[in-house]
């Protein structure tokens, strides 16, 4: 008896919702749909990437450790991340700002990516030698199984 009142129970309301499905205007993404006129995108405008002359490299290396780490897509979390546990350390203070302007200038992480991979060509501006150390750090030569970002006891083993 329990069992069927039960069933009961879902028909009504699979029967009540539809009937009145087509009465209860309906909202939501469609898609890429042709009459998309994309006029409800908001595109929100990054600051300007500013250079920090003053700014103490363990708190450079730091930062920049921590924008490796925290980017949009999962994808530069783990190259950018593995790529600054092994390189930050022994990266000259220019060298550091040629990193931290490569990471934090462009307003596309999917540019840095096709960058990196070689995806893409890398504008001129960032044409440098940090860039041609991600380029053959992300060619992954050694064949290591990077699926997640690093753990961060390696910040507290002495530097090799």
């Amino acid at each position: 008896r329990a069992a069927g009142t039960l069933f009961l129970g879902l028909g009504l309301c699979s029967l009540r919702r539809h009937l009145l499905w087509p009465l209860i205007p309906q909202r939501g993404y469609r898609g890429d749909s042709p009459t998309d006129s994309g006029k409800d995108v908001l595109e929100i405008p990054l600051p300007p990437w500013q250079e920090r002359p003053d700014e103490p490299l363990d708190t450079k290396r730091a930062r920049l450790l921590y924008e490796s780490r925290k980017r949009g897509m999962l994808e530069n979390c783990i190259l950018l991340s593995l790529f600054a546990k092994e390189n930050l350390a022994r990266m000259s203070e220019e060298q550091l700002n040629r990193y931290d302007r490569l990471i934090n200038e462009p307003s596309n992480d999917w540019d840095i990516y096709y960058w990196a991979t070689e995806a893409k060509p890398t504008p001129a501006e960032f044409e440098t030698d940090v860039m041609a150390m991600l380029r053959e750090f992300a060619k992954n030569r050694n064949r290591e199984q990077r699926l997640r970002q690093p753990d961060l006891e390696y910040l507290f083993e002495p530097p090799r």
